[in-house]
């Protein structure tokens, strides 16, 4: 995907001048690369940055950055800068592309299916990646790579290798590394019956009970000897 931005030449850089660019309605940037050329301040309208950052192809996006006096640049977002409350875009840098050039980008994954170890074999299915980095000519780089995963059965997977099926990209990532995979789900420990710890708790009060009551017995029965002992001692005291 291909779009046009129109940019306007800034004289300085600096955060005065920055905060200017703001204050006048636009999002102040520094465009690189190319040969010869220096970095240039530019600033372009936050409407239609947005509408890149947000397309499909993001910041993958190859851009025809229309500037006065600069005439028409090949470039894409190289960087930018957001405000974490606003989240309004402060600052964005542009690279200037060769279209004759390779480049390296990262490029999503779309996954498309449902895989058999999933459907008739109770499997899920895990994503370990999301995204690939692939070495591609500017006007080949993809939206996205599209994945198909409906041959999965259970404990198989997707890797690199088995998706670098473009001759107009080549991965630069590992071959070998994983991408997705069906798995069966994980068990979870039972825990112990609600019943069995009631019965416990229940329990133990009627223990302390008991042992309570034998000790007033205990009590009771030591207090009738003192008494039988103090009669029979006046018993003797009479006799005497």
């Amino acid at each position: 995907m291909e779009a046009v931005l129109e940019a306007q030449a800034r004289d300085t850089f600096g955060k005065n001048e920055a905060r200017r660019t703001r204050r006048g309605g636009h999002v102040p940037g520094v465009l690189y690369g190319g040969d010869g050329k220096g970095a240039t301040p530019i600033a372009v309208k936050p409407k239609d940055l947005l509408k890149i950052l947000h397309s499909e192809s993001g910041q993958n996006t190859l851009i025809s950055l229309k500037l006065a006096g600069a005439g028409d640049n090949r470039v894409l977002v190289k960087d930018f800068l957001l405000d974490p409350i606003t989240h309004e875009v402060l600052h964005v840098d542009f690279l200037r592309i060769a279209m004759d050039k390779l480049l390296r980008v990262t490029i999503p994954i779309v996954v498309h299916g449902e895989p058999k170890g999933v459907k008739q074999q109770g499997g899920i299915l895990e994503f370990i990646r999301r995204e690939v980095e692939i070495e591609v000519l500017p006007a080949d780089i993809p939206e996205h790579i599209d994945v198909d995963v409906t041959e999965l059965m259970l404990h198989q997977g997707l890797r690199v290798r088995d998706i670098a099926t473009n001759a107009k990209w080549k991965p630069v990532s590992d071959l070998d590394l994983m991408l997705v995979h069906v798995i069966m789900p994980k068990v979870e420990e039972v825990a112990a019956p609600a019943d069995a710890a009631a019965t416990a708790t229940v329990a133990e009060p009627e223990v302390m009970k008991k042992g309570k009551k034998d000790e007033e017995d205990g009590e009771k029965k030591d207090d009738k000897k003192k008494d039988d002992k103090k009669d029979d001692k006046k018993k003797d005291d009479k006799k005497k």
